[in-house]
């Protein structure tokens, strides 16, 4: 399944919050987390991520720091700000009234459905 453009874009500023919510982290780690936490799924790109951080620098969601990897690498690591998690507990609040919006709507829907809804606008997995 390809997930529309739009959607991803609307739900990127609270994946990487969360992401970092779990922990410090540089650009490689946070493309695998999402991998990772979408089932593979979501299969974000440097191109994706790196507008989305910046974005978030700018508004104080997060601050960045250099450090240099046991490989002598040299990562950008972030951090999410005090600032940053208040505006994760937002975009909670905002996605749980969305997403039961979207549940209250199917449900209806299939109740004047007998036979359901299409395979391609089924519910979301709890908690999504």
């Amino acid at each position: 399944m390809e997930i529309n453009k739009d959607l991803i874009a609307a739900s990127s500023t609270p994946i990487v919050l969360a992401i970092l919510s779990e922990g410090d982290s540089y650009g490689y780690a946070i493309l695998k987390r999402v991998q990772e936490l979408s089932g593979g799924r979501l299969e974000w790109t440097d191109g994706m991520l790196y507008p989305v951080l910046h974005r978030l620098e700018r508004l104080g969601h997060v601050e960045a720091r250099w450090e240099v990897a046991e490989s002598g690498r040299r990562r950008k690591y972030y951090r999410i700000t005090r600032r940053g998690r208040a505006q994760l507990a937002e975009e909670h609040k905002q996605w749980q009234a969305v997403d039961a919006t979207l549940r209250g709507i199917w449900q209806a829907l299939c109740h004047h459905d007998p036979a359901g809804l299409p395979t391609s606008a089924a519910p979301l997995p709890q908690g999504a």
